[in-house]
């Protein structure tokens, strides 16, 4: 078979990925101690690149890539990658929010579970001897309006799965309209500001959803609220939210991401952690996980899967 080029795997994937390639004739180039400043020296002899989050494809990269006809992100979110520069370079932009949809939805649900009913607390608490009952009761998800906050592929996943518990389910997408199903109504955000008893996001980060919630966007909310974030940690102000905790606005959060990520998601910058954070921790009605929602052994599979079927309808003529 004619070599298409050689792609390279700046970040690992599932080895399906590079199989998939490789039928297809690529060939698949991984250097897992290259920096930023070799990607550069070497962009040029490359037709694709599969990328999680390790560097910004960006000016510095793009135009010295010359011979670039794809990226593949394998994941969902696309700020690390400028695309308005690739479109303009003619270089195509694959993501894959179809393979881990069903890993966010239910990591979401499981968050909001244990904190509506103080998992993570009455386990430590069993485990230590101490067996308390009335004070730990919990609250049902049944009856409760849920706002969904952008209804792309996470934010249908979430509904779907949310819809047996009999939730009143609400959504609203700045960018999509004639969505709703026999799961999920369509609303503005003022019916959100008015009904809503959980809150979760569901949105890339852009300029637009960067601190999305701050202070001023959590005063809307007429009841107390629920906040879930499985998105982007840049989404939620931090300082906001402990403050809407402590004077009862956001009565817990669920939290899978945090704003003081570093830049590939690898780690947290834990140098750098102001009080803010260092209050969240100490909350007892705050569960955190490690950016792991959309990152099961099932969505790594489907992640590196769907991108190779991307890939192959975009430049494999049958």
């Amino acid at each position: 078979m004619t070599s298409r080029g050689k792609v390279l795997l700046i970040d690992t994937a599932h080895p399906v990925l590079q199989d998939e390639l490789e039928k297809m004739g690529f060939e698949c180039d991984y250097f897992p101690n290259a920096k930023k400043e070799d990607y550069i020296q070497m962009a040029e002899n490359y037709v694709g690149f599969v990328i999680r989050s390790k560097i910004p494809l960006d000016g510095s990269i793009l135009p010295k890539a010359k011979n670039l006809k794809f990226i593949a992100r394998v994941g969902a979110g696309m700020e690390n990658i400028d695309v308005d520069l690739s479109e303009k370079l003619g270089i195509q932009c694959f993501n894959a929010p179809e393979g881990n949809r069903d890993a966010v939805g239910e990591q979401a649900i499981g968050m909001l579970l244990a904190l509506l009913n103080h998992l993570i607390r009455v386990d430590n608490e069993v485990r230590n001897g101490v067996w308390i009952r009335d004070e730990n009761r919990g609250f049902e998800i049944k009856g409760k309006t849920v706002a969904i906050i952008g209804y792309g592929n996470t934010g249908e996943a979430f509904a779907k799965k949310l819809s047996g518990f009999e939730a009143n389910i609400i959504a609203f997408d700045k960018y999509k309209t004639g969505f709703s199903a026999s799961y999920v109504r369509e609303v503005q955000m003022d019916e959100i500001f008015t009904t809503a008893d959980i809150l979760s996001f569901h949105v890339p980060l852009t300029s637009e959803t960067n601190y999305l919630f701050n202070q001023t966007y959590v005063d809307n909310f007429q009841k107390s609220i629920y906040v879930i974030n499985t998105s982007r940690g840049k989404v939620l102000n931090t300082l906001d939210l402990v403050h809407a905790i402590n004077n009862g606005k956001v009565l817990g959060a669920c939290l899978d991401v945090l704003e003081y990520e570093k830049f590939s998601f690898e780690a947290i910058q834990s140098d750098q952690l102001p009080d803010a954070f260092r209050q969240l921790i100490q909350m007892k009605n705050v569960i955190l996980s490690p950016h792991i929602a959309g990152w099961t052994h099932e969505s790594h599979y489907k992640l590196g899967k769907v991108l190779a079927d991307k890939i192959r309808a975009a430049f494999i003529q049958e």
